[in-house]
């Protein structure tokens, strides 16, 4: 099985040139290593309690006689080896010898006459120049300013896990620059450019970090700058109350017992959204499946507010773009909220769908408009002044009809005002022009992913038709829809005149053919326009 969850894009430039190797300094050997001792505590009284702490005194007796016997035939051995080698005299065997010279034959023993060399240069001896492996493996990790990176959650057969690619536009390449392991299925990611974890609470810096949800409670924020790393720089959950614990203090017994019950201070259950705040740098929300919200600071790595706006779980989380204290949160209790988190008793407007929410997301180009997409292939288009008295008397703007199945991923183009993209689980990736009189379908395409997880736009203006797609299938592929003859007829003024036929550019990771399996589908870079069926209809006429 591999599959792949969520991605996020790496703006042009936040990356390092040159990422550096893990280094495990005596600081971070303590680290681990109490971070290690709690997880053999937790494994312990896990086993403890599967025992109900019932010991079983014929076997600790039955290994005492067996450790009894096991002493008496290693002292016998001994004996019978000592009488052996006697004849080998080794009580004497590091007496120097004489040689004829009256040198002492000892290991080293003309070490006075060897020769020192300041420097390698001086050394007759030596002839390589430098480290010509080290030179090459630094210049392979290079990133340069034109080189996108795309971080994605993936799953392995069972073995989950962030791949960090890098995407050279010019030269249609993507390749897997370095992974990151983690402890359980990821199922969101997002990008931070400000340095967290290891006493890092400076604001006024730039970074180049991931926080990561999953099945387990905690969230984990990982340095994408750093190869090799063993364990993630921050952990904001119960997890890293662990782990920022005193050397000296002494942990409670049973604290890290799993309880269901939500609380204000950390998740109890999967992590399924996160936003950061690009105002607020210091602030990272979080949805979860225990039916609450949380915002995290960053700078203390601590839970500053919770709030339970939501009867089911919260599946998806944004920012308002303006209003950068407004955060929007959709359900599976199929409604959606707008709250100030500033204002935590005052009432929030709410609206309501006809199925359970996927996701949700700020019109970049209007910030009043909001897009909610939901399980059964809907997208609505609500005005955000337009709250309704109850979430039964929502009135979005328009509704469309984009998938059969379950809109499972969504995004808008930030740089080109109209430009959507939806995947499905129907496996379709579908690219929409949003006009005054409503949405319009350009291309609908099998990109060869599978089911459709993911679909994200690139962040740069240098870059903004490209389209990172990934999903069942665990593979990612980046499509440059401006080479595709709907989106160029469709975006034409966004688009410069090119002179001759222009081949449609997809890119992937060069893999054997033996490493997977088609199943089923158009292979990645094929597949027809279809510029027929879905429509849409106008919220006023529904």
């Amino acid at each position: 099985m591999s599959m792949i969850t969520a991605s996020v894009w790496v703006p042009r430039g936040a990356a390092a040139s040159f990422p550096t190797k893990y280094d495990v300094d005596e600081k971070e050997v303590a680290r681990i290593s109490r971070l290690a001792k709690l997880q053999l505590e937790d494994a312990k009284e896990d086993l403890e309690d599967a025992q109900n702490g019932t010991p079983n005194p014929t076997a600790d007796e039955s290994s005492s006689d067996e450790a009894e016997r096991e002493d008496v035939r290693m002292t016998q051995s001994n004996g019978d080896a000592d009488d052996d080698l006697k004849e080998y005299n080794l009580e004497n065997y590091d007496n120097d010898e004489i040689a004829g010279d009256g040198e002492s034959m000892a290991m080293f023993g003309n070490a006075r006459s060897l020769a020192y060399h300041q420097s390698n240069a001086e050394d007759p001896y030596i002839t390589m120049e430098g480290n010509d492996e080290e030179d090459e493996e630094r210049e392979d990790l290079q990133i340069l300013m034109t080189d996108n990176m795309v971080v994605a959650a993936k799953v392995e057969d069972e073995v989950a896990h962030l791949e960090i690619y890098v995407y050279e536009d010019e030269a249609d390449n993507l390749y897997v620059h370095h992974d990151i392991m983690l402890p359980a299925i990821p199922l969101c990611v997002e990008w931070l450019d400000l340095p967290v974890g290891n006493g890092l609470a400076d604001t006024s810096s730039k970074g180049n970090y991931v926080a990561v949800g999953t099945f387990d409670p905690d969230i984990e924020i990982w340095d994408l700058d750093t190869i090799d790393s063993m364990y993630p720089n921050a952990i904001l959950g119960q997890g890293g109350e662990d782990d920022k614990a005193e050397h000296g203090t002494e942990r409670k017994k049973k604290k890290r017992k799993k309880s269901k019950k939500a609380n204000d201070h950390y998740h109890v259950d999967a992590i399924l959204s996160l936003a950061a705040n690009k105002q607020h740098r210091n602030l990272l929300a979080s949805a979860s499946a225990d039916k609450t919200v949380k915002l995290w600071d960053l700078t203390t790595q601590q839970c500053a507010k919770s709030y339970s706006y939501h009867t089911d779980k919260v599946c998806s989380i944004a920012w308002h773009l303006k209003d950068t204290t407004v955060l929007l949160s959709g359900s599976y209790d199929r409604t959606l909220v707008a709250a100030d988190l500033r204002a935590m008793d005052a009432r929030v407007p709410r609206w309501g769908v006809e199925s359970d929410v996927e996701t949700v997301a700020w019109d970049p180009h209007d910030t009043n408009y909001f897009y909610v997409t939901t399980e059964n292939g809907m997208i609505h288009y609500h005005d955000m002044r337009d709250a309704p008295s109850s979430p039964e008397a929502s009135k979005p703007v328009w509704t469309l009809q984009a998938h059969g199945e379950s809109v499972s991923s969504f995004d808008i183009n930030p740089t080109i005002p109209g430009f959507l993209a939806t995947g499905s689980t129907d496996k379709e990736v579908k690219l929409w022009n949003i006009q005054p009189t409503g949405p319009s379908m350009v291309v609908s395409r099998n990109l060869g992913v599978g089911k459709v997880f993911t679909t994200r736009f690139a962040p740069d203006s240098e870059v903004a038709f490209r389209l990172a797609v990934a999903g069942s299938k665990g593979s990612m592929q980046i499509w440059d829809t401006s080479t595709n003859a709907a989106i160029r007829s469709a975006f034409a003024n966004r688009i410069g005149a090119t002179e001759g036929e222009v081949k449609e550019r997809l890119v992937g990771v060069e893999e054997d053919s033996s490493d997977s399996e088609d199943e089923g589908g158009a292979e990645p870079g094929g597949g027809g326009v279809d510029e027929g069926g879905d429509g849409w209809e106008s919220g006023a006429d529904a």
